[in-house]
């Protein structure tokens, strides 16, 4: 079964004989464009960095006791139900 197209089909970009060439930058460059771009970086303060952190360590705690009473829960049910 042929596949059915509406209209022409869209002519294709005749491909060069040879790839075009990458600009590369040097390791010092990279270096020199990490350092610029940290410079604009926005750093917390120390109060901020240990509220973030805090709240972090709580939520994970939080989401550890949830996973580790379903899996208990889970495995309650499946003894009880299976013996």
């Amino acid at each position: 079964m042929a596949t059915q197209t509406r209209g022409p089909a869209p002519e294709r970009a005749a491909k060069p004989s040879r790839p075009a060439r990458r600009d590369r930058t040097t390791p010092a460059q990279f270096v020199t464009q990490v350092r610029d771009e940290l410079r604009k970086v926005v750093w917390p303060t120390r109060k901020e960095l240990v509220t973030y952190t805090t709240v972090a360590l709580i939520f994970i705690l939080i989401m550890v006791g949830i996973v580790t009473s379903l899996d208990y829960a889970f495995t309650k049910a499946v003894f009880a139900l299976f013996g």
